[in-house]
């Protein structure tokens, strides 16, 4: 007999809730075989059987538990369910196809010569709608149902006029009715994670002094270089090239340029970095999760397209570690993937900085003194004024915006590649 007991899912967790169990009491498990999950206020881990064996769970799903506390035991006594598998005579099997074959030609048959019939009905009764034929054409262009208009023409029919007195009569009341609410209302406890998050958020806003500082990019250079190169850059790699990448490489560079915008208070000290662990905000099912990018200012355009995809799938799945989200020292988070045009991003302690991203829309801008259509893009800046001041806030931003505008700085650390030539 093994008593499964909750591991520590990181420094200063003390309990956990069973978030589900996703086996059930009584079942054979085998080892190593994911037997449940468990929330706590970081992240959503599985719990893995260490022996195979019949399981008596001992505590709820959504029950609180403290690290060490046993939550099922496992006989590893119990004898393997034995699989039943019965071998088919090849005769009956070939019986059974040619069964098979021969009822399912007379249900096509049978199903085609239905078809014939309600096509034909079909027919007869769009032929004996009372209607004119230029109605008729109007009301199965617009989808329509007959039975809801009222014809006066000879007999009742239905004409022209009165399908176009219909549509321009707007909507029937039925449709104005909306969705229905009950009036009923439901509570659910909050779990672990989100208390957590909403612990921290409001700490931030009360223990820092939070700004935030905009600026616009024009995304016309980054997109023809995206657009131009996509499909090559994925057959050779395998893996889609996003915006997020040029991001988080000019990032980098902005940060080795301004190292305030790069540190934490610690105390009575300022903590500056030499090394960029820049964390990608992530909406999973269980609440937002900031996987982080260990010397981002390391990678290549690639390496950072394959992290951020494989951190962001752990972190959908629930599988992403304690480890994994620890650590970071900058934030970046992309309002744009639903739709935000603009927002004030909140930081990530003890980060003192944050960049947004937002959509991308195409804006009348001044080009040469001449109005064009620029897809542009608002970003967001939020830092803490304890750590930042102003001037460092507004030109790591402008930095940014700089080399996404022209890619080509960020492969020469923010410079243009003439000013490398001349030693500028």
């Amino acid at each position: 007999m093994i008593e499964m007991k909750i591991p520590s899912p990181g420094e200063s967790i003390n309990e956990v809730v069973i978030a589900r169990w996703i086996v059930s009491d009584g079942s054979f498990v085998e080892k190593d075989q994911p037997i449940a999950e468990i929330e706590s206020d970081k992240a959503t881990l599985e719990l893995n059987a260490e022996d195979s064996g019949k399981i008596k769970i001992l505590s709820k799903e959504g029950e609180t538990v403290s690290v060490g506390a046993i939550v099922c035991n496992i006989d590893t006594s119990a004898v393997a369910p034995v699989k039943i598998t019965t071998e088919t005579p090849k005769v009956v099997e070939q019986f059974k196809e040619k069964n098979i074959q021969e009822v399912g030609e007379k249900k096509s048959s049978s199903t085609i010569e239905k078809s014939k019939k309600d096509s034909e009905k079909g027919i007869l009764q769009s032929e004996t709608v009372g209607a004119t034929p230029l109605a008729k054409e109007i009301i199965k262009q617009n989808g329509i149902e007959p039975a809801k208009l009222k014809g006066s023409g000879s007999g009742g029919k239905i004409t022209k006029s009165d399908v176009e007195a219909f549509m321009s009569g707007g909507f029937d009341s039925s449709q104005l009715m909306g969705w229905g609410g009950s009036r009923n209302e439901e509570r659910k406890k909050m779990t672990p994670l989100r208390k957590k998050l909403s612990q921290r958020l409001v700490a931030v806003k009360n223990q820092t002094a939070m700004l935030t500082t905009f600026n616009e990019v024009d995304m016309s250079n980054v997109i023809n270089l995206r657009n131009k190169y996509k499909e090559k850059f994925k057959e050779k790699f395998g893996i889609g090239l996003g915006f997020m990448s040029f991001f988080t490489k000019a990032v980098t560079e902005a940060l080795h340029l301004f190292p305030a915008v790069n540190a934490a208070i610690d105390g009575d000290e300022i903590i500056y970095y030499d090394y960029a662990d820049v964390g990608i905000a992530v909406s999973a099912p269980k609440g937002l999760m900031v996987p982080v990018l260990r010397n981002a200012e390391k990678m290549s355009l690639v390496e950072i397209e394959k992290n951020i995809r494989d951190l962001a799938l752990k972190a959908r799945e629930g599988k992403i570690s304690i480890e994994e989200m620890t650590g970071g020292t900058f934030t970046i988070t992309n309002g744009g993937v639903f739709g935000s045009m603009l927002s004030t991003p909140i930081l990530n302690p003890p980060q003192s900085a944050i960049l947004g991203m937002h959509n991308i829309v195409e804006r009348p801008v001044a080009v040469s003194g001449k109005v064009e259509i620029r897809p542009v893009m608002f970003v967001a800046l939020s830092y803490d004024h304890r750590v930042i001041d102003g001037r460092e806030s507004v030109g790591f931003l402008l930095k940014v915006k700089e080399m996404i505008e022209n890619p080509a700085r960020i492969i020469f650390g923010s410079k243009e590649p003439e000013e490398i030539l001349l030693g500028l």
